[in-house]
């Protein structure tokens, strides 16, 4: 089962890799990871997706409150929460397809960033499931190059930091 894990750090340098290091050691890996300041610029959030059982989240978890930049961290996974992830997709687009890849674009709410002769890079935000589908749609127009974000995520309500 995947776990999306928000854990609140120090912003400074080396944080990142002692955490990546940390799932590294223990032989798990991580399906996405996004990092960034919060409303505090001494603070900053990194949204973690692993894939692993109860006892593997436990383990891993329990590493990561040692760690001493680990402000708090919470399994968001049975919890309610908002998510979005990004992608940029550039597409082959001869002018014989284009008006179709704009539809597609138009029933996903997603837009259209740049314009080349034969090709067009498209923008897309919203849930994996969103973003999954969308890739898809495009895909037989053939994938010139694709890049995602990865999950980042929010608790709904009024959750506050400790």
């Amino acid at each position: 089962m995947k776990h999306t894990l928000s854990v609140l750090v120090e912003n400074k340098p080396g944080v990142l890799s002692r955490i990546a290091a940390l799932f590294a050691r223990r032989g798990y890996n991580i399906d996405s990871l996004a990092v960034g300041r919060t409303e505090d610029p001494a603070v900053s959030r990194m949204t973690i997706v692993v894939e692993g059982d109860e006892r593997v989240i436990e383990q891993v978890t329990k590493q990561l409150h040692k760690l001493i930049d680990v402000i708090k961290l919470s399994d968001m996974t049975n919890e309610e929460y908002v998510d979005r992830e990004l992608i940029l997709i550039k597409v082959h687009a001869d002018p014989t397809s284009r008006a179709e890849i704009m539809q597609i674009v138009d029933i996903f709410r997603a837009r259209i960033v740049d314009i080349g002769r034969n090709s067009l890079i498209i923008e897309c935000t919203g849930d994996g499931g969103k973003i999954n589908a969308i890739e898809n749609a495009l895909r037989p127009f053939g994938v010139r190059e694709l890049v995602r974000t990865g999950k980042i995520a929010l608790a709904r309500g009024q959750k506050q930091r400790d």
